[in-house]
């Protein structure tokens, strides 16, 4: 690091460090030994730009290997996946002389319209937690920073610049908030990126509750915080909130009301100065990574041809199997073949926006698969069934298509969605297929033998009106540039899919949680499901679902038996399980632990994620796998504390096949935390009855000081006693004559004050 006393650097050279030098980099200040730091977008590849500068993947970038995105990796369930991109990216980073690559992404897929959901892991937040954290540590182990974002609350793109998303406390700490927190705290990330939106009304560019009191106070977060591109509305606002660095930049004139604000003492110097400090300590990651190079990766020195190969070995972990009726999957051998779709000749591997990277080359299913076959002695014959714009002669490609398929043994329909269809900027309008691409699907499934849909998208989409008419069901969302051999490979089953949904395929967008509030009006968003998010709300409602969060199917089929749960302390608990493969294939099965409970004072969802674990077996093996689940793991956010709580009672540890199918379960009973509220004269009647240190004193001693006729009837007529439940306490005292009560309150009162939570 940079060795800088920022106490000896002029105040105009201080206010000027920061923000940005351009468009990707930093102002150095040769002076005293600070280098420029040079940022670049992400986080599935490196997007070095270094002619003509955007941040919306308008302008090329140097070729670099696109690995599968995040909606893939998320479907992957597996932290090693996301450490090998993250350590790749880290490494053609260093290679490209980057220093800080923009991500991991790690919003929480709120809604399924949200138009840069391919960039985000999952709809759950202790699952995306544990991915970018993977993703960072794999990533700065090669000595290039991450920038976690985008904190907080950004969920959608409709309106992002402005949109205030307004969110209850206890809704932010429990879904919007973890994942972040578990990366900051688990990971050390060295930059954490500020959002565009608004979170309750304040930018979160100059929110200093979520920059300084949560991040830095709370979570111990020693790194830089930088804006989006364009973030900041009030440079002294942003500054004094706890931002380090504007960018892009340069921002004179942001420069100068920084100055203006300390001289003024409007603006502490000393936080100007803290924040210089934090920009010196990135500037420790810059070091003479590259020379010039001719462009081709060879020159500025990783090794393309490896990088491509773990792309495609790892897209193959990320593919969902979702349907497979009758063993459709994997292919046979001597079989025909129809490949049908354009989609497989050319490929949807990434989405639009910022993460838009050139790749060093590109798979297409189609080629993958007539190598395939050729080994397996089946024979292909392609139609393209339409065309991604539209053109063309529909009649004729949907007649040659459906030629195709009669004359076959087993059709592969390549769908999906358009890059134009989803994108950063914007959100989609509906989770729907194009109608030409469900008419072919229909179309094809009632003249072929069996049909085979592969889907390539970004966000979820609607199976709704063919699904049943097909046999088999390959959802690959977005798997990079060697997707088109990953599918080869799964479909043949040289891979066996392991993939589990990281979000709820529903049956109508009607039925997702937050469809009455997105993406909101007049400048806010009202997340009014609460903590009801995704799956949450479909279990604890009861509403079906096309397929369920943690859904995924394999051409192997695996028991779990011998769980056992026992508390190791009064709010913590070791669970332990084996896992046996019982087919005849090699493969990868998802442990998922849900915690369900009724305890405590808040409504809780059905059942919450609480661990995971990806697990490798051989045809016939079994292996246990534990888990300690900690205080976390049966908490809820306490917001009169400010705190976590763990209620007392009884919390059930279950084993899904995925969030709605429960496979096992076993019961723990923790002890939980010692202390219930402090009560007061405000709390209502019913907080101070229910309350396990006072509530059955104050009943007998209420009992007491009413008329014989009024105390004998409240023991009998439990509707009085619910009557004034949510009654203050200080009005119901004036049911007493006489203040008979007041000081056998004052004495309860305190003896709620004794304890506090630990």
């Amino acid at each position: 690091m940079p060795d800088i006393d920022p106490s000896r650097l002029p105040l105009e050279q201080k206010a000027a460090l920061l923000s940005g030098q351009d468009f990707w980099s930093t102002r150095p200040a040769q002076d005293a030994g600070l280098p420029s730091v040079v940022l670049t977008d992400g986080p599935h590849g490196v997007r070095r730009q270094v002619g003509e500068f955007d941040h919306m993947g308008i302008y090329e970038s140097l070729p670099s290997t696109c690995f599968p995105p995040a909606v893939a990796v998320g479907s992957s369930w597996d932290p090693e996946v996301a450490a090998r991109v993250g350590a790749a990216v880290g490494r053609e980073a260093r290679a490209l002389g980057v220093h800080v690559v923009l991500g991991p992404g790690v919003n929480i897929k709120r809604s399924p319209l949200c138009g840069r959901n391919f960039e985000y892991y999952s709809e759950d937040p202790l699952l995306s937690g544990h991915l970018g954290a993977a993703h960072v540590r794999g990533q700065q182990e090669q000595g290039v920073g991450a920038s976690l974002k985008h904190f907080a609350v950004n969920n959608q793109e409709t309106d992002r610049m402005r949109v205030s998303a307004d969110v209850d406390e206890r809704t932010l700490r429990e879904i919007y908030l973890p994942a972040f927190e578990h990366i900051v705290t688990e990971a050390a990330p060295a930059t954490v990126m500020a959002a565009y939106n608004k979170v309750n009304g304040v930018h979160a560019a100059q929110n200093r509750w979520l920059l300084t009191e949560v991040l830095r106070d709370e979570w111990g977060f020693t790194g830089a915080v930088v804006s989006d591109w364009g973030a900041v509305h009030g440079p002294v606002a942003s500054v004094r909130a706890g931002l380090d660095l504007e960018m892009p930049g340069p921002s004179p004139e942001n420069a100068r009301r920084i100055v203006d604000a300390v001289r003024d003492g409007e603006l502490d110097e000393r936080v100007v100065d803290m924040a210089v400090r934090r920009i010196a300590a990135l500037a420790g990651l810059a070091g003479g990574q590259s020379d010039e190079t001719d462009g081709s990766p060879e020159s500025y020195g990783f090794d393309a041809d490896a990088h491509h190969r773990l792309a495609r070995k790892l897209a193959a972990e990320c593919a969902v199997l979702l349907r497979n009726e009758d063993r459709a999957l994997p292919l046979a051998s001597a079989q025909r073949i129809a490949v049908i779709g354009e989609f497989a000749a050319t490929p949807r591997y990434q989405a639009g926006g910022s993460s838009h990277l050139n790749p060093t080359r590109l798979d297409n299913a189609l080629d993958a698969i007539r190598e395939s076959a050729a080994v397996h002695g089946s024979t292909v014959e392609f139609a393209p069934g339409f065309t991604l714009d539209g053109s063309g002669d529909a009649a004729a490609l949907r007649e040659a298509a459906l030629a195709a398929a009669r004359s076959s043994d087993v059709a592969v329909v390549f769908a999906g969605l358009a890059e134009s269809a989803e994108s950063e900027g914007f959100d989609r309008d509906d989770l729907c297929l194009p109608a030409v691409q469900v008419e072919l699907i229909r179309a094809v499934a009632a003249e072929a033998a069996r049909t085979v849909v592969v889907l390539s998208n970004g966000g979820i989409v609607s199976l709704e009106g063919w699904h049943d008419e097909v046999d088999a069901i390959l959802e690959g969302f977005l798997l990079g540039q060697g997707g088109g051999h990953a599918i080869a490979d799964l479909l043949f089953g040289e891979a066996n899919p392991s993939g589990r949904l990281a979000e709820t395929i529903p049956l109508r967008l009607e039925d997702n949680p937050s469809f009455v509030n997105f993406p909101g009006e007049q400048g806010h968003v009202r997340h009014g499901e609460g903590v009801m998010v995704g799956y949450r709300w479909y279990g604890t409602t009861g509403a079906p679902v096309r397929y369920p969060f943690g859904h995924g199917l394999s051409y192997t089929t695996f028991a779990v038996g011998d769980l056992a749960v026992e508390s190791t302390g009064a709010d913590s608990a070791r669970v332990s399980l084996t896992v046996t493969n019982k087919g005849a294939r090699a493969g990868k099965h998802v442990v998922q632990v849900y915690v369900a409970t009724e305890a405590g004072p808040v409504r809780r969802p059905a059942r919450e994620l609480r661990a995971f674990a990806k697990v490798r077996l051989a045809p016939g093996e079994s292996r246990t796998v534990g888990f300690d689940l900690g205080r976390r793991a049966f908490a809820h956010y306490h917001v009169q504390d400010g705190d976590w709580a763990v209620a007392p009672g009884e919390y059930l540890v279950q084993i899904g096949e995925n969030a709605a199918a429960v496979i096992a379960e076993a019961a723990v009973s923790l002890a939980g935390d010692a202390v219930a509220q402090e009560l007061t004269l405000e709390s209502t009647f019913g907080e101070w009855i229910a309350h396990p240190a006072v509530g059955a004193t104050l009943l007998q001693e209420l009992t007491a000081a009413l008329p014989e006729d009024q105390g004998s009837q409240l023991g009998d007529r439990p509707e009085l006693l619910q009557a004034v439940r949510d009654v203050p306490m200080k009005r119901v005292v004036g049911l007493v004559e006489g203040g008979a009560l007041d000081g056998t309150l004052e004495r309860l009162m305190e003896r709620t004050r004794v304890v506090r939570r630990p």
